[in-house]
C-alpha cells in the first residue's frame, strides 16, 4: 500500500516534455491577428512544415480531407481562472472557453488538408500564428469526432463563443498576451489623474 502511495506521489511530480514535430508557416502573427476559429474563415491558407524525420509518418494521411492539429500556444502569456471570450458579455471559468492563455497552453484546430508534398502539408482554415510549434497531427473521424448536442449549442451561444470571427491586434493584447489588467489599471490611473486636475 505504501509503495503504491509513493509511486502515485512520484507520478504527480514528474514533468511532461514535448518536442515539436514541426511548425506553422503562414501570414498571421501578433500584429495581423488571426481567425478565432479557422473554419470560420475557410479561405485562409498556410503550411505545416514537419521535421523531415516524420515524412514517412504522413503515409495515408492524404486520404483524409480534414485533420486535427495539436499545437503549442507559444505566444500566450500566463492564465486566469475566469475568462470573458472576445466581445462576450459573460465571464466564465477558463475551461469553459477556448482561450489560448491556459495552464498548459495547448491548441487544437480542425483544418482542411489541401495537399502534401514530402514533409509539407498545405492546409486551409487556419487560426494559428506563423512559426507556431506543432505537437501532433490526427485524422478527423466523423464517426467519433462529431456529436450533435443541443446543450452544447445553447452553451456556445450563451457564452458568446460565436461573437467574434477575427481576433485583431487589439484583442491579442488581452486574450493572448494577457494585458487586460494592466490596460484596465492604466485607464483607471488616467481617469483619476484627470479628476484631480
Amino acid at each position: 500500500m505504501l509503495i503504491l502511495l509513493l509511486m502515485a506521489c512520484r507520478h504527480e511530480q514528474e514533468d511532461i516534455h514535448f518536442k515539436p514535430i514541426g511548425y506553422y508557416s503562414g501570414d498571421f502573427d501578433l500584429k495581423t491577428g488571426a481567425p478565432r476559429q479557422g473554419l470560420l474563415m475557410p479561405e485562409t491558407k498556410a503550411r505545416i512544415i514537419l521535421d523531415s524525420s516524420y515524412t514517412k509518418a504522413l503515409s495515408s494521411i492524404e486520404q483524409f480531407e480534414y485533420i486535427w492539429v495539436i499545437y503549442y500556444f507559444d505566444k500566450a502569456k500566463g492564465w486566469e481562472a475566469k475568462v470573458r471570450p472576445p466581445e462576450s458579455d459573460h465571464e466564465y471559468g477558463l475551461f469553459a472557453t477556448r482561450s489560448p492563455r491556459r495552464p498548459n497552453a495547448i491548441g487544437l484546430s480542425l483544418v482542411k488538408l489541401d495537399s502534401i508534398r514530402n514533409n509539407i502539408l498545405y492546409i486551409s482554415g487556419i487560426d494559428a500564428f506563423d512559426k507556431t510549434p506543432v505537437l501532433d497531427l490526427k485524422p478527423f473521424l466523423p464517426s467519433v469526432d462529431y456529436a450533435v448536442s443541443e446543450k452544447n449549442m445553447l452553451a456556445e451561444l450563451y457564452l458568446g463563443h460565436h461573437d467574434e470571427e477575427f481576433i485583431n491586434d487589439t484583442l491579442i493584447q488581452e486574450f493572448v498576451l494577457g494585458f487586460k489588467q494592466r490596460l484596465h489599471n492604466d485607464s483607471l490611473l488616467k481617469n483619476s489623474s484627470k479628476k484631480e486636475n
